[in-house]
């Protein structure tokens, strides 16, 4: 079964920002260059960076929803 259609729209989201931060240097690159120096193959490097970016959006989304809780309290 494909995954739900939202699901797709947030993975090319997260690969759009991953090429782009490797493209544009910075600590993306410099993460990608350090897991292709560990042995990974550029693909695996870009799939790590958007396992990571998606982390950092998953906690700022439960920081969002904590806040949007206390102030509804």
């Amino acid at each position: 079964m494909p995954p739900p259609a939202d699901t797709r729209a947030l993975n090319s989201v997260l690969h759009t920002i991953a090429v782009c931060r490797i493209r544009d240097g910075g600590r993306g690159q410099d993460y990608c260059l350090r897991k292709i120096s560990e042995g990974k193959t550029p693909s695996e490097a870009r799939r790590a960076l958007k396992r990571r970016l998606s982390n950092v959006v998953y906690r700022i989304m439960k920081r969002d929803l904590r806040n949007h809780l206390a102030q509804a309290a």
